[in-house]
């Protein structure tokens, strides 16, 4: 008589973990309530890396064991009692009184915002694509109410640039909730923070370029010149088209722009491959679009 296995059979039905929960709470420096921290777990095929876009988005490609997977809603981590959501470094970061004071009087404030765009967003259970995109807009607003010590303008641009991709991403999985039209919103606003960042950077206003990691992808930090190369990239894509002349000046100034800080034409060995092959193909369709509108 075969004896029975107490060794408990796995549901074949439950789908492998992609995250897991830190034991380590994340202390929240507003509201000073802890919370878990939930990591994205690396390696066994979870991240099939694929191609990268003109946008320096890289793509990841779906594993028959993990299905898609999108290690971006990982990057921001946010409490749920008070709704104050950051980059995970800046929950570590001191924030002045002033500026937690008033984060923590807007919280309400976020959770309704955010409503409105993410509906019945969830922060308590392992987190989806719907999910890490309301993270981040409530991240895009938390910043708003930090000062330059934390360089919001620059982190404000790669938030806006990354809620477009995810944005996308859910109106493939959801076609007619409008969300290509909030894509198109969050570009306006990446196109807006980071031509803002750039100002502030020369301005001296804010130190747009100490941000350690300027993505603006998870993968690979591309730095300033990747920061030039997306100010052009998203006026030649989502710019406004209204006022012709204007359009023209601004790619005109962005096309001198990418030439200066890529040296187009000569050795760029210290250059990224794939950064200085897209400045190249953007070079070259702006000078294609300003030399047939006779700027």
């Amino acid at each position: 008589m075969a004896t029975s296995s107490k060794k408990k059979a796995a549901d074949p039905n439950k789908k492998p973990a992609i995250s897991y929960w830190s034991k380590d709470k994340c202390i929240c420096p507003i509201c000073k309530k802890g919370f878990e921290r939930e990591i994205m777990r690396s390696g066994n095929g979870r991240m099939i890396a694929g191609g990268l876009t003109d946008e320096l988005h890289r793509i990841f490609e779906p594993s028959a064991k993990f299905g898609r997977v999108y290690p971006l809603i990982y990057e921001i981590g946010t409490c749920p009692f008070c709704y104050t959501s950051l980059f995970w470094n800046d929950f570590t970061e001191k924030i002045t009184p002033e500026d937690g004071d008033r984060l923590f009087e807007h919280s309400e404030k976020r959770k309704k915002a955010c409503e409105e765009i993410f509906p019945y967003f969830n922060l308590k259970k392992e987190r989806t694509l719907f999910d890490g995109a309301a993270m981040y807009y409530l991240a895009l607003m938390t910043y708003d109410d930090l000062g330059e010590y934390t360089i919001p303008t620059m982190k404000k641009a790669i938030i806006s640039l990354r809620l477009a991709w995810l944005s996308k991403e859910i109106n493939q999985h959801c076609a007619g909730h409008n969300y290509d039209i909030v894509a198109q919103m969050f570009y306006s606003k990446a196109l807006f923070f980071y031509q803002q960042a750039v100002f502030v950077e020369s301005s001296r206003e804010e130190k747009s370029s100490a941000l350690p990691n300027m993505g603006p992808d998870m993968d690979k930090n591309y730095g300033w010149d990747g920061v030039i190369y997306l100010c052009g990239l998203l006026e030649y894509k989502y710019g406004q088209q209204e006022d012709i002349q204007l359009r023209l000046k601004k790619l005109n100034e962005s096309k001198t722009a990418i030439a200066r800080i890529f040296g187009l034409g000569k050795s760029s060995k210290n250059k990224p491959g794939p950064l200085l092959e897209h400045a190249r193909n953007l070079y070259d369709s702006i000078s294609k679009l300003v030399s047939d509108d006779d700027f």
